[in-house]
């Protein structure tokens, strides 16, 4: 069986709000499964390789987005790997940089990666709080549960589709939240966002693998089955106070 390759970039500039578990859970339901994998991680001074299954981008601050922007443009090694099939997830900073501009720290347009139909620009007020929002039926995840703390609003293209609708918070700012084109997705949501929402990290596996993947052994799924229920039920406390 091939190894699927995780491709952690820039961990040094966008690894914000515990990032890393995204790489972690994609590697044990993986294992899981009997899938070969192993983890690259590719600093900001090293070139992105073209060769990976699944690339993951985390959240991050204004002036590092910027800076990780400017230096994958210049690399193009992602580039060339979502033209060669290339599963991309990006959350936060790193979803934002996916489109073809953003909003810089002073204001300015910051030009994106050009891989997701979308622009992003900066809004008042601070989006800060959980998300719950339904998934498009067409990628068969369940109900997405997360945090989201971001100052962005985006906007889709008509090649861009919306990941999900908002039940609970901000997301992209009309209802919407993340987005999907091809195997390039990117989600405001942190928590982090594969380990509240297995089901999206299968989907992932699903596209890198081209194949649909055998249930876990239900004591496989205690933890993540524990976690979404609390984050849930936490949320609709809240909403009913």
């Amino acid at each position: 069986m091939k190894t699927l390759r995780l491709v952690w970039i820039y961990p040094d500039l966008l690894s914000t709000y515990g990032d890393r578990g995204n790489v972690l859970i994609l590697e044990r339901r993986a294992r899981l499964r009997g899938i070969p994998v192993e983890t690259v991680e590719v600093k900001s001074d090293e070139k992105v390789p073209a060769d990976g299954s699944i690339y993951l981008m985390g959240g991050g601050e204004d002036l590092p987005q910027t800076l990780a922007a400017r230096r994958l443009l210049a690399d193009g090694g992602l580039h060339e790997a979502v033209r060669a099939g290339g599963v991309l997830f990006a959350v936060c900073a790193g979803y934002q940089m996916l489109g073809h501009d953003f909003g810089g720290s002073d204001g300015a347009t910051v030009q994106g990666l050009g891989l997701l139909d979308m622009r992003s620009a900066r809004a008042e007020p601070r989006s800060v709080g959980e998300i719950v929002a339904d998934v498009d039926p067409a990628l068969r995840v369940p109900r997405l549960t997360g945090f989201e703390n971001h100052q962005g609003q985006t906007q889709l293209g008509p090649r861009a589709r919306p990941l999900s609708r908002t039940l609970l918070g901000v997301g992209n700012g009309d209802g919407t939240e993340g987005a999907y084109q091809g195997k390039v997705l990117g989600t405001y949501l942190h928590g982090p966002a594969l380990v509240r929402n297995p089901g999206l990290a299968d989907l992932l596996l699903r596209w890198a693998t081209d194949s649909e993947l055998p249930a876990l052994p239900p004591e496989a799924e205690t933890l993540s089955g524990r976690l979404r229920d609390e984050r849930l039920a936490a949320v609709s406390t809240a909403a009913a106070q």
